[in-house]
C-alpha cells in the first residue's frame, strides 16, 4: 500500500514498552510494517507561537500535497504518449545521506527512510523561521508551476486548433498541406484555377457538365486533388471574365466553389507554423535518456537500492555533476522541471510532516520533549481496521476520553474542534503517496 501512518507517543518507559507491544502485535498479525521515524530537537519557543504553528503547518499541509498532485498531474499531460513510464519520473532525488544524493530515490523508500535536511532546513532555526523557509520554497515553486503549465497549456491549444483546421472536411479545412502549385495557373492576367467541392454521386456528372457551366473554361482542366467521405476537391481553370457566371451555374448544379487563393508564403509559414508546434510540443517531454531500468524504482524488504544517472553500468567514483548534467539532457525542458521540483516539493511535504508531528506531540505531551514518532505502513486495505483497534488498544491511556470516543462516536471531546475521527489517544497523521489516482 502506499499509505501511511505518522504516530508518537511519549517517550517515557511506559510509552516506549507500549510500542514494543503495538510493534510485535502488527508484527505478528501482519498488519504493518513499522519503523522509526527520526525527528531533530527544534527550540520549542513558547506555547502560543506552537499554537500558532500548530495551524500553520496544517495550511502548509494541505497546500504541500495539493501542489504535489497537481504536478504529479502535470506529468502525466506532458508525457501523453508514454504514461506508463509517469511513476518512474516521480521520484525524491537525494535527502539521505550524503553519498547517496545520486540515487533515484522512490517515494516511499525515501518516506521509509526519512532523515532531516539539516544544510537546507537547520534545525537550530526558530521554528517559525523553518517552516517561513519552507512556505517560501513552496509559493515559489507553485508560482513556476502556474507559469510553466500556462505556456505549456497556450502551446497545446494553438497545436489542437491547427490540428483541427486540417481535420475537417473540405468544406472548412485548411488546404495547405493539399494543394501544390502545380494545382493552379498562376501569374496568368486572364486565366485563374478555381477548386470545386463535388459530392461523391455527382462526379460523373461534373465530368461531363463542368466545360459547359459557363463559356470560355479551359477543357480538360480538372483534376481530382482530395477526397474526403462526402465529396472530392476538384480544380478547374476558366477565364477571369467568367467567375460568376461559372459560380452560379456550378451552384445551381449543386457544386460548391471553395473559395481559396493560392499564396506559397502564406501555405509555407502555415505549414512551418504547424511544425514549430509540434516540435516545440514534442521538445517539452523528448525521450528521457536517464530513465530507470524496468523495475529498478520499487525496493524490495525496504531496502535502498537505486540506479545511478545515465548508463546504470557505470561506477559511481569518478561521476561529477557536470557528467550527470550531461546526461539528462534526453529530457525536455519542462519534463526536466517537473522532475527536479516535484522532488523539492515532495521532500518538503514530509518535512512538514515531521514538523507537525514534533510541534503536536509538544503540545500534547508536554515539555521537556520526550516522545517516539513512529512511521507505519498498512499491509492491506482490509487490515486498517484492526490496526487501528490495535493502537487504540495500547495508547487508551495516554486520552481515556479519545479513545471512549473511537468507539462510541456520541462521546464529544470537550475543547476540541476536531471531529472524533481526527483525533486520537497518540498524535497521528497520514500520508498517501497514491497521487495520481
Amino acid at each position: 500500500m502506499s499509505e501511511f501512518w505518522l504516530i508518537s507517543a511519549p517517550g517515557d518507559k511506559e510509552n516506549l514498552q507500549a510500542l514494543e507491544r503495538m510493534n510485535t502485535v502488527t508484527s505478528k498479525s501482519n498488519l504493518s510494517y513499522n519503523t522509526k521515524f527520526a525527528i531533530p530537537d527544534f527550540k520549542v519557543g513558547t506555547l502560543d507561537s506552537l499554537v500558532g504553528l500548530s495551524d500553520e503547518l496544517a495550511k502548509l499541509d494541505t497546500f504541500a500535497e495539493s501542489l504535489i498532485k497537481r504536478m504529479a498531474q502535470s506529468v502525466v499531460e506532458v508525457m501523453e504518449d508514454t504514461k506508463e513510464k509517469v511513476q518512474e519520473n516521480l521520484l525524491a532525488n537525494g535527502g539521505l545521506k550524503e553519498n547517496m544524493k545520486c540515487l533515484k530515490i522512490d517515494l516511499t523508500s525515501f518516506v521509509t527512510h526519512f532523515e532531516w535536511d539539516m544544510a537546507k532546513y537547520p534545525a537550530k532555526q526558530p521554528l517559525v523561521t523553518v517552516v517561513d523557509t519552507l512556505a517560501k520554497q513552496l509559493a515559489q515553486i507553485e508560482t513556476d508551476l502556474k507559469s510553466r503549465t500556462a505556456a505549456y497549456n497556450t502551446l497545446k491549444t494553438n497545436l489542437e486548433n491547427l490540428e483541427k483546421k486540417s481535420m475537417g472536411n473540405l468544406f472548412t479545412r485548411t488546404l495547405s498541406d493539399i494543394v501544390s502549385k502545380e494545382d493552379f495557373v498562376l501569374g496568368s492576367e486572364y486565366l485563374i484555377t478555381l477548386l470545386v467541392i463535388v459530392p461523391k454521386p455527382n462526379y460523373a456528372q461534373w465530368q461531363k457538365t463542368y466545360e459547359s457551366l459557363s463559356d470560355m473554361v479551359v477543357p480538360r482542366s480538372t483534376k481530382l486533388i482530395a477526397e474526403d467521405n462526402e465529396g472530392g476537391l476538384f480544380t478547374v481553370t476558366l477565364f477571369r471574365k467568367v467567375i460568376d457566371d461559372f459560380k452560379t451555374k456550378a451552384k445551381e448544379n449543386k457544386f460548391t466553389i471553395r473559395e481559396f487563393s493560392y499564396d506559397e508564403k502564406e501555405i509555407k509559414r502555415e505549414r512551418e507554423e504547424m511544425t514549430r508546434l509540434l516540435s516545440d510540443k514534442r521538445q517539452q517531454y523528448q525521450t528521457s535518456c536517464v530513465a530507470l531500468k524496468k523495475g529498478s524504482s520499487t525496493f524490495p524488504d525496504h531496502m535502498v537500492t537505486g540506479t545511478l544517472l545515465g548508463n546504470p553500468d557505470r561506477p559511481a567514483a569518478g561521476h561529477t555533476d557536470r557528467e550527470r548534467e550531461s546526461e539528462g539532457e534526453g529530457e525536455g525542458p519542462l519534463l526536466r522541471w517537473l522532475k527536479v521540483n516535484f522532488s523539492e516539493a515532495f521532500i518538503a511535504w514530509i518535512h512538514i510532516k515531521a514538523l507537525r508531528v514534533f510541534v503536536e506531540s509538544v503540545l500534547r505531551y508536554g515539555l521537556p520533549v520526550n516522545f517516539q514518532a513512529v512511521l507505519l505502513q498498512p499491509h492491506k486495505k482490509s487490515s486498517t481496521k484492526r490496526l487501528r483497534e490495535v493502537l487504540n488498544s495500547v495508547f487508551k491511556h495516554l486520552d481515556e476520553v479519545a479513545a471512549a470516543s473511537i468507539l462510541d462516536a456520541s462521546v464529544e471531546i470537550p475543547g476540541l474542534q476536531l471531529t472524533n475521527q481526527d483525533y486520537f489517544p497518540y498524535v497521528y497523521f497520514h500520508i498517501d503517496l497514491s497521487l495520481l489516482d
